[in-house]
């Protein structure tokens, strides 16, 4: 890092310091898909064993994941989201969404069907107001939000 570096305090830079790397974000990607045992997510990411075994240990670490034996001989697991992974799962989508839109325009690879009946269209919304938040409809505000 330059010397004359002040990174910005946010909280996006300290998701990302969990989260922030393709073979997390995969594994969350399989357990929100149902996938729970280590060998079915290093088959669907394409993740090696190790990578993916410091991963998992990661987001355990940091109450994203939680781990239940199923089999004591030999000792096997379970990987499942908490309720703060699975609300990790919110960013993907919009994640996908992003990619269906700008990569895959004329065929995205999964589609979700919303409990509606239609492919779900995710959309980000101020909780309080309901308006779509898009660039320009909301400033940076608290202890991070230093413009200059």
């Amino acid at each position: 890092m330059p010397k004359d570096a002040h990174p910005r305090e946010c909280s996006i830079a300290d998701t990302l310091d969990i989260v922030g790397e393709r073979w997390t974000l995969l594994a969350i990607r399989e357990l929100s898909y149902g996938v729970r045992r280590f060998d079915g997510i290093v088959r669907n990411t394409g993740a090696t064993r190790d990578i993916l075994a410091a991963r998992l240990r990661k987001l355990e670490e940091n109450g994203i994941v939680r781990r239940e034996r199923y089999s004591d001989r030999p000792a096997r697991y379970e990987y499942h989201l908490t309720a703060a992974g699975r609300e990790l799962c919110d960013v993907l989508i919009v994640l996908m969404a992003w990619g269906d839109r700008h990569l895959h325009p004329d065929d995205p690879p999964v589609r979700w069907r919303h409990s509606c009946g239609e492919t779900l269209s995710p959309m980000v919304v101020c909780r309080h107001c309901g308006n779509e938040a898009r660039p320009g409809a909301h400033s940076p505000a608290g202890r991070g939000a230093l413009t200059s």
